[in-house]
């Protein structure tokens, strides 16, 4: 921890790896004091350690976002020892992969309570220490809306799709008690992340990602674009809409389609040799940088695909395209006629 004191402080649960260890490193970069919340003590460590060259302070504090006392305690010390916390980012989450009639309930539990509900104890604690102050940024985790609808990921659907509800009722809220604190959904696509070698995998195939990866420097840029510019949403690339406005236009067609390219464009051709690792109650042992084993394909901050679509523009470019799409039908309509 260096001597130099910031006067904005984030808090950033699933620091020690993925996508919560590269928005460290890039709000590192960019000159805020970090407080590192996360199951595995070694990869937070590493993580502080990674922060040391950009002169920030950094504290490490080892807890399960399952515990809504640990994460309340965690934000008590954070202020204490860092300062006000300005900005908090739930990434923390786990997931099952399979389908729905061969998991089990447990299963679905555990991930649910610590991606729903991690989640919500983050933005809880946020909210006790920002109310305070009337102001600050809260920042959590959505799937692009191309993964939304996925087979074999219903698990993560569900507790995203909540934590997308919850944060649109908590926006109203908080604009009636007049603060100035920002809820902002990042929604992403699939990142290369080490997540896909070691979730819950009920197939016996290797998770591969769904449509475009982006590398997780990407995602990072997308959180560090809400701190500074905050809306409701930030997505990545403009892929972003097109589903949603598919899906609205063709639900049967685009069901269809999910149904059958759903399964093999998200699995592995060959079975697994030996047991897949699985973090959905214990962190996998090791220390593990942000990236996972997609690097070859995944795109970078300087592709022309890593746009960043805030949800001000999201709704422009969908009334364009709906405008677009109704003067053409009215074009062919009157020369139908004629």
């Amino acid at each position: 921890m260096s001597a130099r004191s910031s006067t904005h402080t984030v808090v950033i649960t699933g620091a020690g790896s993925g996508i919560g260890r590269a928005t460290a490193l890039t709000l590192g970069r960019a000159g805020f004091d970090i407080a590192l919340l996360g199951r595995e003590a070694d990869r937070l460590q590493e993580t502080a350690q990674a922060l040391d060259r950009h002169h920030v302070r950094s504290l490490v504090i080892p807890i399960d976002v399952t515990s809504a006392h640990a994460v309340q305690n965690a934000a008590a010390t954070v202020e204490e020892k860092l300062g006000p916390i300005a900005v908090w980012v739930n990434c923390a989450g786990v997931s099952v992969f399979g389908q729905v009639a061969a998991l089990q309930a447990a299963d679905i539990q555990r991930a649910t309570h610590v991606t729903y509900m991690g989640s919500i104890h983050g933005t809880l604690a946020a909210l006790e220490v920002m109310r305070r102050r009337g102001v600050g940024t809260i920042i959590n985790l959505d799937l692009a809306p191309h993964l939304r609808d996925l087979p074999l990921q219903a698990v993560e659907n569900g507790a995203r799709a909540g934590l997308r509800a919850f944060c649109e009722s908590l926006r109203v809220e908080i604009e009636h008690d007049a603060d100035r604190i920002h809820v902002v959904m990042v929604n992403l696509p699939a990142i290369n992340t080490p997540r896909y070698g070691w979730v819950h995998n009920q197939t016996g195939k290797i998770m591969q990602p769904y449509g475009p990866v982006y590398a997780p420097e990407v995602a990072a840029e997308a959180i560090c674009r809400a701190v500074f510019n905050p809306s409701d949403s930030i997505s990545i690339g403009f892929r972003a809409f097109l589903p949603h406005f598919l899906q609205n236009l063709m639900p049967y067609r685009w069901r269809h389609h999910r149904a059958t390219h759903g399964y093999k464009a998200q699995m592995g051709h060959d079975w697994a040799e030996t047991p897949l690792p699985d973090s959905l109650y214990t962190p996998v042992q090791g220390c593990f940088a942000a990236n996972g084993a997609y690097d070859e394909k995944a795109y970078r901050l300087d592709s022309l695909l890593s746009v960043f679509v805030s949800s001000q523009l999201h709704a422009r470019l969908t009334a364009f395209f709906i405008t677009t799409f109704l003067l053409f039908w009215l074009w062919r309509s009157l020369r139908t006629k004629k």
